[in-house]
């Protein structure tokens, strides 16, 4: 970890003057940078944290659309890429960091969406990038988080979601889940949306105090007891072994076979 003087030197080093903007990103988010070049010994930008995601529609991937499914990509995986080459040129300037909000859904993909493709991507993104920066210095870091409580989680709203894409479903597709699956999975999503996420969001950000901060940051960090303990261990078993453990409480299809 660097040293206190260090840390209090570098927040008073905080940004002051625009030097880009790239408008919206993805369609839904803008993005403007802001340094002090004068402020700080050396040109450049020591540490780029993307952490602006969108989860909704999350839903099987048969109730939803290509639209549904590149909204969300454009944010997390699109967006995200777009930042990092944009900034890159300060960032391998000052030998930094770049720190990458993935999701243990970018390890196990359990339910259906873009939010999963998206978090698959920010792994390989994350990967490549680290391999070809190393020899400049750059260091980069993904942050693998369970559930927490989060406006990503708010269980109104994504009811309200799930309840809006069944409404949407074909004619087809919802004959062959039913009106009890809808139901059934209804009541699963409230549960686990009410029980299971984490209030404790210092298990994420002091991963990424680490990434930006320590000498030797690693290159994945488990934020949340049930990644560290429960999914991060379960992506490493068998296919076969994971697909159970994520689907035994689901829901039967009405034309399941």
């Amino acid at each position: 970890m660097t040293s206190a003087p260090c840390k209090e030197t570098a927040l008073k080093q905080l940004p002051r003057a625009p030097v880009g903007d790239w408008g919206q990103v993805g369609g839904w988010f803008n993005c403007r940078v802001w340094t002090d070049v004068g402020a700080v010994p050396f040109p450049g930008l020591w540490g780029l944290v993307n952490n602006a995601g969108i989860v909704l529609p999350v839903a099987p991937n048969e109730w939803l659309t290509k639209d549904d499914f590149v909204r969300v990509l454009d944010v997390n995986l699109i967006g995200l890429i777009e930042v990092t080459l944009s900034l890159l040129p300060l960032v391998k300037r000052a030998r930094g960091r770049v720190v990458n909000m993935a999701s243990i859904l970018g390890r196990l993909a359990f339910y259906g969406g873009g939010y999963c493709p998206s978090k698959y991507g920010v792994e390989a993104f994350s990967d490549s990038l680290r391999r070809e920066l190393r020899p400049f210095g750059v260091k980069i870091a993904m942050v693998e988080s369970g559930y927490f409580r989060t406006p990503m989680t708010d269980a109104r709203y994504n009811l309200e979601c799930l309840e809006q894409s069944w409404r949407r479903a074909r004619p087809e597709v919802k004959d062959s889940y039913g009106q009890r699956y809808f139901d059934s999975l209804h009541q699963l999503t409230r549960e686990i949306l009410v029980t299971r996420p984490s209030t404790n969001l210092y298990l994420v950000t002091d991963c990424m105090e680490h990434a930006l901060t320590a000498r030797h940051p690693r290159t994945r960090y488990s934020g949340g007891w049930d990644a560290q303990f429960l999914y991060i261990p379960l992506s490493y078993l068998p296919t076969a072994v994971a697909d159970w453990v994520l689907t035994w409480t689901w829901p039967r299809p009405a034309q399941a076979v």
